[in-house]
């Protein structure tokens, strides 16, 4: 029997792509999705033949050096429940005149899970960073040694939201809260996962979906030099001192570099540009890393995850505390090296980027790691898993 899947994200690219896959094959089965999400990702969700729910959110913008302080926890907070207090009205109204069959929320879309309780709908929870339960929590990890003051954060975002949620007549429920599904879908390997082996039936870790992104093409300009690729994402990517840095680094190297800086850094500020870079506002990330021989990257989720999909070793510069737990694991995985980008000198990342490149320790366990996420089952896996969970 088909069903209605609707699904509630926030517009960001690292939690709405990972998604469209499994949105596409749902539709190929012949299932109805509606996807409510912020107007930044609306083209994206139109592409795959969803339904689209337009929300008002806007993900606030970062600014240079705004990494995972407490101003940009608490600005996070204001975003979450301004979101709420604008978004969950609309979901409401839409969903009751329209009833899902069930409602798949975002990890950092609580509305989602709100509205199915409300709805008395089953309620399936998207992870696309790792997930949390009583073993491993991703919220206590990132706070390391100011577990207090993550505390306090905690207690006043639980309160502000719990104080909306009231208002607006439902259940408050928490981003990064344990145990938060009936079933839960996991964009990573359970390999991956830090106590993955602590994760029960709920838990289905289907690996990375890259879907058509997969496809996109995409040549070097020199097929015989070996290729790095450079790129912080698309959150915390205004970072020219971070590229002037690449610059210097890798100007008298026999790399060709290919080097996203994100649509905020005037190419002006660099400076000059030597002839073996490519340096463009942004790449198709996944077909540059079918020709990549190291990446250089801020391991957010979705870019560790389709470096790893494509067997090339990583050289970690966190820019915020969540990446910065993915990377510690790269590197205990042995698929590549942590660096400190506090510190970081030009030398110290051409002499990680060469070494890793020619280390076989982590070519091998990297093979290892692409066989186990091209075992996962990707977007036909959760979506099996959603219709098991149905039926």
């Amino acid at each position: 029997m088909k069903k209605h899947f609707a699904f509630v994200n926030v517009p960001a690219a690292g939690h709405v792509n990972p998604t469209l896959p499994l949105v596409g094959e749902l539709l190929r089965r012949g299932h109805r999705v509606s996807y409510a999400v912020g107007r930044k990702m609306a083209p994206a969700v139109l592409d795959t033949g969803a339904d689209l729910v337009e929300l008002p959110t806007e993900v606030p913008k970062l600014g240079r050096g705004d990494q995972m302080s407490p101003q940009h926890v608490k600005r996070m907070v204001d975003f979450v429940c301004d979101d709420l207090r604008a978004s969950y009205p609309l979901l409401r109204e839409h969903f009751q005149d329209d009833p899902p069959d069930a409602v798949c929320a975002d990890m950092m879309a609580p509305h989602g899970r709100m509205l199915a309780e409300e709805l008395g709908l089953p309620a399936i929870v998207l992870m696309p960073s790792m997930a949390s339960n009583e073993q491993f929590s991703l919220r206590e990890s990132g706070a390391g040694g100011n577990q207090e003051s993550a505390a306090e954060l905690f207690v006043e975002m639980h309160a502000r939201i719990s104080e909306v949620a009231t208002a607006l007549g439902v259940r408050p429920m928490m981003p990064f809260q344990p145990d938060s599904g009936d079933l839960n879908l996991v964009f990573l390997p359970r390999e991956f996962q830090p106590a993955g082996e602590t994760f029960d039936e709920r838990y289905h870790f289907i690996g990375p979906l890259l879907g058509e992104r997969d496809q996109q093409p995409w040549q070097p300009r020199d097929p015989h030099a070996p290729l790095l690729y450079i790129a912080l994402g698309t959150a915390f990517n205004d970072r020219p001192a971070f590229y002037r840095l690449c610059l210097a680094a890798f100007a008298d190297s026999p790399w060709q570099v290919a080097m996203s800086t994100g649509p905020d850094v005037d190419l002006a500020d660099l400076g000059a540009v030597p002839g073996n870079f490519d340096v463009r506002a942004s790449f198709p990330q996944p077909a540059v890393l079918r020709h990549a021989s190291a990446f250089v990257s801020h391991t957010g989720m979705n870019s560790t995850m389709e470096s790893l999909h494509a067997g090339v070793p990583l050289v970690a510069v966190p820019q915020m505390t969540e990446q910065a737990i993915n990377a510690g694991r790269v590197e205990e995985l042995g698929l590549g090296r942590r660096l400190d980008p506090a510190a970081l000198t030009a030398e110290q990342l051409r002499a990680a980027v060469d070494e890793v490149a020619a280390d076989t320790g982590i070519r091998a366990n990297l093979e290892r790691m692409r066989e186990v996420i091209r075992s996962c089952g990707g977007a036909v896996a959760g979506a099996d898993a959603l219709e098991n969970h149905l039926a």
